[in-house]
C-alpha cells in the first residue's frame, strides 16, 4: 500500500497551519459538492459518505454527495473534470476510470494526467467473489470445474465494464481457462439484486456489500482478490491460493478539476489526512472491508500512473476492450 513520507506529511501539516483563518482563505466557505461516480448503496458510495461525514465534522462545512453514475464511473469522473476549480466541487477518484479506463476504453472523455488535481488517497480494498447459493460449488476449484463442464452457461455480473469488478471476472476466466458471460450493470447495487435473484451466477464485487450479503446467507463467498486474505474475512481464501499471481485491489481517492490553486490543494490534503487518521473513521472503513490509504497529492498522482501501467498488460491479456 502506498504511504505518504514523513517529510511530505510534515510539509502538508505545516502548510495547513501556516496562517490564521487558513480554512476560509484556502477552502471557500459554504457547501462542498462531492461527486460520487457510482450509484447510491454500493461499497464505494458507503465509504465516500463516511469520509464526507468526517470531513464535515472537521471543517464545519457541509459535504453534499451527488451521485453521477454510469459507464464504470466515467460519467461522474468527466463531471469532476468539467467543474470549476474553486474548491467547491470535488469527487471520487477511482481505479476504474483513472487506472483501468485508459487501456480498456478506445477513447475517454477526459485525460487522467491533465484534467484533474489529485488531492489524496482515501481507501484500498480487495474484491470478493460471491456466488448465488444455488450454484453447486463451495470452493474455487469446484467452481472452475463446474464452469469448465458447461462453457458459456455461467455468467458473472459487474458494476460496469472497466471496473475492477469486471476485470476481476475477466482475469479469473482468462487464468482458469473458462468461457463465461459478462453481464455489466450500472453500479453494484442492481447487480446484487439480480445475483440474489439468481439471474446471474456470481460477482467479484468490492468487499463491503458482498461480505455483508455473505454473512446474511444471501450469497456464498469463495475468495478475495487481494494478494492475501482480508483481515475482515480471514476464513475466506485469497484467489492467489488457487491461481498464483492473481491480485486486484480497488482504491478510492479525493480529486478535483485541474487548476486548483496549490495552497488550496495543500489544505485539502492536510484535512483529508486528518480525517483518515481519526480512529472512528478508520474503524468504520475497516467495518466495511477497507483500509485507510494515506497518500499526498504527488504520491497519489504517481501511484495512479504506476497502477495504469500495471493494469495495462492484464487488460490486454484478458482481451478486454470497450468502445
Amino acid at each position: 500500500m502506498a504511504r505518504i513520507t514523513r517529510r511530505a506529511g510534515l510539509g502538508l501539516a505545516a502548510a495547513a497551519l501556516a496562517a490564521p483563518a487558513l480554512g476560509q482563505q484556502q477552502w471557500p466557505p459554504g457547501p462542498i459538492r462531492f461527486i460520487g461516480i457510482f450509484p447510491p448503496g454500493g461499497g464505494t458510495d458507503i465509504l465516500s459518505r463516511l469520509w464526507c461525514q468526517k470531513m464535515s465534522e472537521i471543517t464545519g462545512e457541509q459535504f453534499i454527495v451527488e451521485n453521477r453514475s454510469g459507464s464504470a464511473g466515467n460519467i461522474g469522473t468527466e463531471a469532476i473534470a468539467r467543474s470549476t476549480p474553486d474548491g467547491r466541487t470535488i469527487g471520487l477518484g477511482s481505479v476504474a476510470p483513472l487506472a483501468i479506463g485508459p487501456t480498456l476504453y478506445r477513447k475517454l472523455p477526459f485525460d487522467p494526467t491533465k484534467d484533474f488535481t489529485y488531492i489524496g488517497g482515501l481507501w484500498q480494498l480487495p474484491n470478493l467473489l460471491v456466488v448465488n447459493p444455488e450454484v453447486p460449488a463451495r470452493t474455487v476449484p469446484e467452481l472452475i470445474a463446474l464452469v469448465k463442464a458447461s462453457p458459456g452457461k455461467y455468467s458473472y455480473a459487474s458494476s460496469g465494464s472497466g471496473t475492477t469488478v469486471h476485470l476481476s471476472g475477466a482475469m479469473f476466466a482468462a487464468q482458469a481457462g473458462l468461457e463465461m458471460i459478462h453481464v455489466p450493470y450500472r453500479g453494484g447495487a442492481p447487480a446484487h439484486i439480480d445475483l440474489i435473484a439468481g439471474r446471474v451466477h456470481m460477482i467479484f464485487d468490492n468487499i463491503p456489500q458482498a461480505l455483508q450479503e455473505a454473512k446474511e446467507g444471501k450469497v456464498r463467498a469463495l475468495a478475495v482478490t487481494g494478494a492475501k486474505r482480508s483481515p475482515q474475512a480471514p476464513d475466506i481464501p485469497a484467489m492467489a491460493e488457487f491461481l498464483p499471481g492473481f491480485e486486484i485491489t480497488s482504491w478510492g481517492s479525493a480529486i478535483a478539476p485541474a487548476g486548483l490553486p496549490a495552497p488550496m490543494v495543500l489544505r485539502m490534503a492536510a484535512l483529508t489526512r486528518q480525517a483518515l487518521e481519526s480512529r472512528d473513521l478508520a474503524a468504520r472503513f475497516e467495518e466495511n472491508g477497507a483500509t485507510p490509504w494515506i497518500a499526498g497529492p504527488e504520491e497519489l498522482a504517481a501511484f495512479r500512473a504506476a497502477n495504469e501501467a500495471a493494469f495495462a498488460p492484464v487488460i490486454r491479456a484478458a482481451g478486454a476492450q470497450v468502445d
